[in-house]
């Protein structure tokens, strides 16, 4: 799956995401006849590759992610990996080089990526035996443990690995007991909350914890935060 990027998703969508998978950016715009030429040549190869996510960003919307790559050259395509650049090329490549390129940021699943896959909590525990902080891996079984209440055990795995979106969404929900947010009653709570964020720090967690598990998808998330803000500062 393809997903746009922009100068205020950048952080997130591309480089809290590069902990765990590496990140291709496609930086184009719909001007460029190239853009449209490797975009589903990109888009194909990535969606079969394990461990390569793509991202796309137009950089005539998007300035700020243009400019951090300096790019003078469009189509560009960059792998973004733990939070660095880690190869890259510039134009329309034929689809075989665009394939071998994309080969060599993927290599053979692992022992632990294996079990991992296999999404039980007994394959979760043996990778993490082989893997300790093996990112997947953790946040699967961090998140496993949430849902039925081991918030203990979920919190001191998550505590293994670098923060990112995936894992302050489910410390978040461990917090919460492994309550997933109510769609009904949720705004109620949020508002009662904002109430006392300022000087209570239990509250301020817990409307934190709820926009986490809302996540950024929910149109709610950002109107909330900004309220936040506005009541803390």
């Amino acid at each position: 799956m393809t997903t746009d990027v922009t100068d205020a998703t950048f952080e997130t969508a591309v480089l809290g995401r590069s902990t765990e998978a590496t990140v291709v950016i496609d930086l184009w715009a719909p001007w460029c006849g190239p853009c449209r030429t490797l975009g589903p040549i990109i888009e194909k190869i990535v969606d079969a590759t394990d461990n390569v996510e793509l991202v796309k960003v137009n950089i005539d919307e998007n300035p700020g992610v243009a400019n951090a790559f300096r790019v003078q050259s469009i189509p560009a395509v960059f792998a973004i990996k733990d939070k660095q650049v880690v190869d890259g090329f510039i134009g329309a490549l034929p689809e075989a080089q665009v394939r071998a390129w994309v080969d060599k940021l993927a290599p053979a699943p692992s022992e632990a990526d294996q079990l991992v896959a296999a999404g039980d909590e007994a394959s979760l525990r043996a990778a993490l035996e082989i893997e300790p902080g093996h990112p997947a891996g953790v946040v699967a079984l961090a998140e496993l443990l949430a849902e039925r209440g081991d918030s203990e055990e979920a919190l001191a795995l998550l505590a293994r690995i670098p923060e990112s979106a995936d894992t302050r969404r489910v410390a978040a929900l461990a917090r919460m007991g492994g309550e997933a947010t109510p769609d009904d009653g949720v705004e109620a709570k949020l508002d009662a909350l904002l109430d006392r964020v300022k000087d209570d720090e239990v509250a301020r967690q817990e409307y934190l914890d709820l926009l986490e598990v809302m996540g950024a998808d929910d149109p709610r998330t950002a109107s909330y935060r900004r309220l936040l803000t506005s009541r803390l500062f």
